[in-house]
């Protein structure tokens, strides 16, 4: 897994998160050509999830995108990947951000971009699934946002 991002129907990038090193200019075009991709419709809903059996290449990526609610979450993936396991990453992340928010919003993630990235760095790491077990992630999640100082990961939260 290259990156993460995830925006908004109009096309204002709310989180992204890059798994391997890019330019800034690289980045840039990235997310420029999947929010055009997005609003110009390329991506043909053909599901109720909003999901795309072609999905869209670019630069020997190939673009996972799924729609919830009013925000637009993309995996860009090597072409090899699974396409399977890409879209249940999103699905889980969108489970423990609900199980976190409450119906996870827009607005949710514009209020609480640190805690949404704090599940996303429990979930993910380096582009790989660190840990499967909802209950885990939440347990840790838990723990960790009571505490101005975090005794189990040592860092301190702000």
């Amino acid at each position: 897994m290259r990156f993460m991002l995830l925006f908004s129907r109009q096309g204002k990038l709310r989180l992204q998160k890059w798994f391997t090193s890019m330019s800034d200019r690289e980045k840039k075009k990235i997310i420029r050509d999947m929010t055009t991709m997005v609003l110009l419709h390329v991506f043909i809903d053909t599901s109720p999830m909003g999901v795309d059996p072609h999905n869209a290449t670019v630069n020997h990526l190939c673009l996972i995108l799924l729609r919830y609610a009013s925000l637009y979450f993309c995996l860009g993936v090597e072409s090899q990947e699974n396409e399977l396991l890409a879209l249940e990453i999103i699905h889980r992340y969108v489970e423990l951000l609900d199980k976190y928010f409450g119906n996870v919003c827009e607005l949710d993630i514009i209020f609480n971009f640190e805690k949404a990235y704090f599940i996303l760095d429990e979930f993910l790491m380096g582009g790989e699934v660190q840990e499967t077990s909802k209950q885990i992630v939440n347990h840790i999640k838990r723990k960790c946002l009571k505490y101005a100082f975090c005794p189990l990961c040592k860092l301190v939260h702000v």
